[in-house]
């Protein structure tokens, strides 16, 4: 089958890999544009960098919708397939590939359509997620399920380890779908849009815990925010970013610290939360016991 292939971060490497090793032909590769990085240097996203190193055709476009239809058109594409492309597709681009577009979506669906469902899961505490393979439909994340792959959530997941183990288990779905439809035993189960929960996109701020954080959602967001944006507190005006943390006993008043094990220790609201590691602003990523040496006057100060 001639495959166009969208996508734009790490997440969607496996699946575009997978896809790459069979013997169907990616006919093009379509991703965001370039964006600023470290100063200010533009940097291609993940997929582009991939797809140039296997010698595939990169289309970037800013706007899909009003840039690219008539390209889509001329490549006469039998399948389109996506993975965290990052922008809405029209209808009329959804009507041009012969069998439509699967998307590769990181939740068990209709549970957390949107742009942070890995996050939202740590977030929520939850047990278990996987991937969805669906067949894309203009409202998001709404279309009729292909398939799904579960795994379970281990308790040193963060969002970051979580990312790796969803797009790898999301490359095996997207190869099993094709198969699938290869082989005309595919079937498509309408979600049951009553059952749907939805995830935002993530800001800076969502990552803040303050004195009015409980210890667990503190807990949740130190591990849902791992890579990015990173769980902080503020302490007279400046962020310390806070990595690995574990549940402690509280031991004074909510918002101030204390020092056990080596380890940076937080007073919240109904418990406490213990970090192995810590970045305060402008500084690398340490461990607690480091940052303790130089900075022991955090233990006589609160958070904001």
């Amino acid at each position: 089958m001639r495959i166009v292939f969208l996508g734009t971060p790490d997440f969607a490497l496996p699946s575009l890999r997978a896809i790459r090793a069979t013997h169907h032909e990616i006919v093009a590769v379509i991703t965001q544009p370039d964006k600023p990085g470290n100063r200010r240097v533009m940097t291609p996203p993940p997929v582009k960098v991939e797809a140039e190193a296997m010698g595939l055709p990169v289309y970037q476009f800013a706007s899909l919708r009003k840039e690219g239809v008539s390209l889509i058109k001329g490549l006469a594409p039998d399948l389109m397939v996506t993975a965290a492309f990052g922008q809405i597709i029209s209808q009329e681009i959804l009507d041009i590939p012969k069998y439509g577009t699967f998307n590769v979506h990181g939740s068990l669906l209709p549970k957390y359509r949107g742009s942070s469902p890995i996050q939202q899961c740590l977030l929520n505490g939850d047990e278990v997620t996987g991937v969805t393979i669906m067949r894309t439909a203009l409202a998001v994340d709404s279309g009729d399920i292909i398939l799904k792959k579960e795994i379970k959530i281990e308790a040193a997941d963060t969002a970051g380890t979580l990312f790796d183990k969803i797009a790898d288990l999301g490359a095996e779905a997207i190869i099993e779908a094709i198969d699938l439809l290869e082989k005309g035993k595919i079937s498509y189960a309408p979600q049951d849009h009553s059952q749907a929960t939805f995830c935002k996109m993530i800001s800076k701020s969502d990552a803040l815990i303050t004195r009015e954080t409980d210890a667990l959602t503190a807990l949740r967001k130190v591990r849902a925010y791992d890579p990015w944006p990173v769980a902080f507190v503020m302490i007279g005006g400046e962020r310390l970013r806070l990595y690995n943390a574990k549940e402690a006993t509280q031991k004074g008043e909510v918002g101030t610290f204390y020092e056990e094990g080596g380890m940076l220790c937080l007073n919240l609201q109904g418990g406490a939360i213990a970090v192995s590691d810590v970045q305060a602003e402008g500084k690398r990523v340490m461990t607690a016991g480091e940052y303790l040496l130089g900075h022991k006057e955090i233990l006589d100060k609160s958070i904001e």
